[in-house]
């Protein structure tokens, strides 16, 4: 959707705990010496201030990023994300690395980044903020489009960061789908799905998964929500499809979730879930 700019919500709880799992993901990744590759079909910004006009509207950042890093002992496993925001903020007070400046920074010479966004404003903060990085391709384009019509890559392990705004219904459907056409051509990539949990329209993260776990070999599920559902159509939590995890991710969200839920809850109804929607053969 052309009018959504995530600086709205940069640095809430969703973003807290997509972040915090890119982080382990990525971390798996570069585990090994050969490259990999990690593709983001909605990007955004790169970054983002948290001071600007836009983030200040609701502060969602105040019950997410903030929380943490007001912690003398936060998760042990948001290590990596609390000390890329501190070293953001090192160079800009009130930054927030978005999903591809945690990816560069967490990433090596060898490996390679593809980075997707549709919107015209984004897209030129995207390329202002990522200036200089050689190992970036720039793709102006439909991330839905441009999954399937990347692969398979030229690096055979990676990873691919899936998050629309999902302002649009046809998010959905064309997350799923896209999805599994990629899958179907890179079977060694892992492919992460983000989705919210949202209020009154809470049953369209069903028709998601169930989509995807008949298109995939196996699909891990993490959600996490920090607050009892609303009557409208508030994010109350969000969600985390990943196909092709990699091994024992699965201990380690059973352990960063409660944990996260703890800190970042905002009533008594908060939680968290790591199931197999579709295990391992």
């Amino acid at each position: 959707m052309l009018s959504y700019r995530h600086g709205y919500h940069a640095g809430n709880h969703a973003d807290v705990f997509k972040h915090a799992v890119l982080c382990l993901l990525l971390k798996k990744l570069t585990a090994k010496t050969t490259p990999c590759i990690y593709l983001d079909t909605h990007a955004g910004a790169g970054s983002y201030n948290l001071n600007q006009q836009w983030a200040q509207r609701n502060a969602e950042f105040l019950q997410g990023i903030e929380r943490l890093l007001e912690l003398e002992q936060p998760p042990a496993l948001t290590a990596d994300l609390l000390h890329l925001v501190r070293k953001a903020r090192r160079q800009s007070p009130m930054a927030y690395p978005g999903s591809p400046t945690i990816a560069r920074e967490l990433l090596r010479p060898q490996d390679k980044l593809v980075l997707m966004e549709l919107h015209n404003n984004e897209i030129s903060e995207l390329k202002r903020n990522c200036r200089g990085d050689k190992r970036i391709s720039f793709h102006h384009r439909d991330g839905f489009e441009g999954l399937v019509g990347v692969m398979p890559p030229a690096i055979a392990r990676g990873l691919v960061l899936i998050d629309p705004s999902y302002e649009v219904k046809a998010d959905y459907e064309s997350t799923a789908t896209s999805v599994i056409k990629a899958a179907a051509r890179w079977s060694t990539g892992i492919f992460a799905v983000w989705y919210p949990l949202l209020g009154r329209d809470r049953n369209r993260s069903q028709p998601l998964l169930q989509h995807l776990k008949s298109g995939a070999q196996n699909l891990l599920v993490s959600e996490l929500w920090v607050k009892a559902p609303s009557e409208d159509f508030g994010m109350h939590g969000s969600g985390m499809a990943i196909i092709n995890p990699p091994w024992q991710l699965d201990l380690q969200l059973q352990e960063l979730l409660p944990q996260l839920s703890a800190v970042l809850a905002q009533d008594d109804q908060a939680g968290w879930r790591v199931d197999w929607l579709k295990a391992k053969a």
